[in-house]
């Protein structure tokens, strides 16, 4: 099913909707329902044009008179019989405001009509595809009710009668039915054409009265294609019903042409002038005086009769207007035209001479609308000018009319207009750091604190035990004799190469891995060097020490400069050990070959003092040979 709150919304146009809008209110205000019926709906349904607009309210809509007539709605006739009011908004909207009625026919031609509900006057109606209603009330907006199945015979592009005894109590129908199919291209169903045949034949017409003769034949101005609803009637045998004097061979064709020509070219920049009223004169062209005086007194709406008696003195005024000094620029052209009566604007485009309102017209056809490419939509979205912004659409107007009288011509310029519109730049964003969560099975960082390297358990203990054993086991390594002939003690080389892996806040070396530098080291019992070497090796080595793989012996040898001594002489003067000494002093020890870099090795729990005995057992033999 069609969403007919969205079909509200987009298939009417603008002076449409204002005006169903100001229905609503008045029928609010009234304490009445207000429905849109009939065509209006068939039309949105199938996809035609909407031409007028038929709503009806559940009460007397006579007495909405004088409120239609202060929400700026003209009345140009009315029925007491058929309680309707016959209104025209601005904008050219044509409207029947009717009320709900339940009608009967004790003879044909002859209604009897009562006050109902919706649903009653639905079905009182001439065919299904008519008889169809969307509420304009709040609580139920945009709700269709179809009780006849109209929907259905609107997909077939059918007409079927609502009773079978319509066009006998009716006979009017016969006429609407051939108007409609001429307009719409449709047809009747099997049924209902074969009661119309019998009608024709039986002579129904004859009790059609005097206001639906008159109505009828007004219709006729009304439709988009009039000549081709005229032509329609006469094959039918209609029109001598009608009005006799009225035939197509009397109409002035070509110019019908050119005004539906000019008309669809309005529509196309939004301007929907009702053509009834220029259609009018051309129909009647080749008529003579008398029988148009009758004609017009026939109509039912004597509104309309007043409007074509007006159409050239409104047209004289809107070209001296449009011609004059208010709409010598385009964009001065163009809002006149969108404000003027539209059906004055359609006159006065078909029909004048005039080389400078033809020459505006032709660009308003042609080449202001092409402004609209123009817009900087781009430009504007760099300048964050976007319609999210109060007052972007008027900022689009007044663009579109710049660009019209062709004053914005280069970027610079249009930046320059813009700059004005542009809101300033946002701050930016604050970034806000979270607090690190610590994972449950994270490593502890590198030996910052003495309890992270307390909590990596014995591994750490073991492994620096087995480190100061080392120093232990080569500190008594005897004297080399310098340059410059006197004996200088040897430093170990395992202490040198710890003390230059020291991380960058590791603490200098202690008291007494500096006695062991200078030799003294030699009194000390084993046993007790390496229990202090290992308590110093805890705070200085990092905390991964667990988990490394061992590495080879490193053996000491001597070297004309060695690298041990002038280390342990600057070690007790600085408190922390920085990172660049060092990795200088590493660089050094290394490039000497004094000592092979020493990978921290993996102890296990299972007796780590014999394993470090074992593997340095080789390197005392070394020493003691070199001693010699």
């Amino acid at each position: 099913m069609a969403d007919y709150i969205y079909l509200l919304e987009n298939r009417l146009s603008h002076a449409q909707r204002e005006a169903l809008l100001a229905v609503r209110e008045v029928a609010r205000i009234k304490g009445l329902t207000v429905f849109l019926v009939g065509g209006a709906v068939r039309d949105m349904t199938s996809g035609s044009p909407v031409r007028d607009l038929d709503v009806v309210v559940q009460g007397n809509a006579l007495k909405l008179k004088k409120d239609i007539e202060k929400a700026h709605g003209v009345i140009t006739g009315e029925s007491e019989a058929g309680q309707s009011l016959f209104v025209r908004f601005p904008g050219g909207v044509r409207m029947e405001i009717g009320s709900t009625l339940m009608v009967s026919y004790p003879k044909p031609g002859k209604p009897v009509i009562k006050a109902a509900t919706i649903l009653d006057d639905l079905r009182r109606r001439d065919f299904t595809a008519n008889a169809m209603a969307l509420s304009l009330n709040d609580g139920s907006y945009g709700l269709l009710m179809d009780p006849l199945n109209g929907v259905a015979d609107i997909e077939n592009r059918e007409l079927r009668l609502v009773s079978n005894y319509g066009f006998i109590e009716d006979p009017v129908r016969m006429i609407r039915a051939a108007r409609l199919m001429a307009r719409l291209g449709w047809q009747m169903d099997e049924k209902t054409q074969a009661r119309y045949e019998t009608g024709k034949q039986e002579g129904y017409i004859s009790a059609m009265g005097e206001f639906h003769r008159g109505y009828e034949t007004e219709e006729i101005f009304h439709e988009e294609d009039p000549l081709r609803v005229l032509r329609k009637l006469e094959a039918e045998g209609w029109v001598k019903h009608l009005f006799p004097a009225l035939s197509s061979t009397k109409a002035n064709i070509t110019e019908l042409e050119k005004l539906r020509d000019v008309q669809s070219q309005l529509q196309i920049q939004g301007i929907h002038p009702e053509a009834a009223v220029a259609n009018f004169p051309h129909l009647t062209a080749k008529m003579a005086p008398k029988e148009i005086a009758a004609l017009k007194k026939s109509f039912a709406r004597q509104g309309f009769v007043a409007e074509i008696e007006a159409l050239e003195d409104e047209a004289k005024a809107f070209a001296a207007e449009f011609s004059g000094k208010g709409a010598a620029t385009p964009s001065q052209a163009w809002k006149l035209l969108h404000s003027a009566k539209p059906e004055s604007i359609l006159w006065v485009a078909h029909t004048s001479k005039n080389v400078g309102i033809q020459n505006k017209f032709k660009g308003f056809f042609t080449e202001w609308a092409q402004a609209k490419q123009k817009l900087p939509y781009t430009l504007m979205q760099e300048m964050r000018i976007v319609p999210e912004l109060p007052g972007y659409g008027e900022l689009l107007d007044k663009l579109f009319f710049e660009l019209m009288d062709g004053k914005l011509g280069t970027v610079e310029e249009m930046k320059a207009y813009l700059e004005p519109y542009s809101p300033p730049a946002p701050p930016p964003p604050v970034h806000l750091r979270r607090p690190r969560v610590a994972k449950k099975d994270a490593k502890p960082a590198k030996s910052r604190k003495k309890a992270a390297v307390e909590a990596s358990g014995e591994t750490v203990e073991a492994t620096a035990a087995s480190e100061a054993s080392e120093v232990a086991d080569s500190a008594p390594a005897k004297s080399i004799p310098a340059k410059s002939g006197t004996a200088k003690p040897v430093a170990p080389v395992k202490a040198v190469a710890k003390k230059a892996a020291v991380p960058v806040k590791a603490a200098a070396p202690a008291p007494k891995t500096t006695a062991a530098l200078k030799g003294k080291s030699a009194t000390k019992a084993p046993g007790k060097v390496a229990a202090k070497s290992a308590s110093t090796a805890v705070k200085k080595s990092p905390a991964k020490v667990a988990g490394k793989t061992p590495a080879k012996k490193s053996v000491p040898f001597v070297a004309k400069k060695p690298a041990a001594k002038p280390a342990a002489k600057k070690a007790p003067a600085k408190a922390p050990a920085k990172k660049a000494s060092a990795k200088v002093a590493l660089k050094k020890a290394v490039h000497a070959k004094k000592v092979l870099p020493v990978k921290k090795q993996a102890a296990t729990k299972k007796a780590p003092e014999k394993k470090a005995a074992a593997k340095h057992a080789p390197t005392k033999k070394v020493a003691h040979k070199k001693g010699r």
